[in-house]
């Protein structure tokens, strides 16, 4: 668990970033999913795949517990960066990401949350600036406890449909097929490049250089939903 000195250390270094340019305002990106071995790598747990793989490809090591999260901080080509994968469990994953972004004072447009999408085809990634939660409930647990206000920037990344009849809890809570999964490995190698264009450009860039090329990824590839 993180100590009070680690937490004042943590408030110094990002609160004079907090008050400084935008250009230098530290970025939290927040993954959800569930805590645990039972959980690691099924649909639900996607966000926590993506803010692994960036950690990873940023040496940004995510041993430290903070409000709640798993936590990691370091810097990006001088641009200082957060990033916390909420370990209480999907459906209250706002009591982590509210009061993380509270305790750095960060406007929410320097807040991003990562997180699995059934409306969005198997491995597409889409970078939006703000929206609503569309049924998804760790994402409507963040909004309420940024009390209301949806102004964050999201990267959503696909995963299909239940097929069938399939109840639609039971579909998230289960792992990708073969075919699905090298998809979604791919996606969220994707996605660190978004990221680091993200810190280093700017979210409309960002979503300028990515999305549209996302928008047609499925059609070059044979159709298959991520199921069995």
């Amino acid at each position: 668990m993180s100590s009070p000195a680690m937490a004042a250390r943590l408030l110094r270094r990002f609160s004079s970033a907090a008050s400084s340019p935008p250009c230098s305002q530290p970025w939290l990106f927040i993954g959800l999913g569930n805590p645990g071995e039972k959980y690691k790598h099924t649909r639900h747990n996607v966000g926590f795949d993506m803010i692994d793989a960036f950690a990873r490809s940023q040496g940004i090591p995510m041993t430290t517990v903070h409000c709640k999260a798993l936590f990691g901080e370091g810097m990006v080509e001088g641009v200082p960066v957060l990033l916390a994968k909420p370990q209480t469990y999907m459906n209250l994953s706002g009591e982590s990401t509210g009061p993380l972004a509270a305790y750095y004072k960060l406007p929410l447009n320097r807040v991003l949350v990562m997180y699995d999408d059934t409306d969005l085809p198997c491995g597409v990634l889409r970078l939006q600036p703000k929206g609503g939660h569309a049924r998804h409930n760790g994402l409507k647990n963040v909004i309420y406890h940024f009390r209301g206000n949806r102004e964050f920037s999201r990267l959503r990344i696909g995963i299909g449909r239940p097929p069938g009849q399939m109840d639609p809890k039971a579909f998230l809570l289960q792992p990708f097929n073969k075919t699905a999964r090298e998809r979604i490995d791919s996606a969220v190698e994707e996605s660190v490049d978004i990221l680091r264009t993200v810190l280093l450009q700017g979210l409309t860039e960002a979503a300028r250089l990515y999305n549209t090329e996302q928008k047609y990824k499925h059609l070059r590839v044979e159709k298959a939903p991520c199921d069995f």
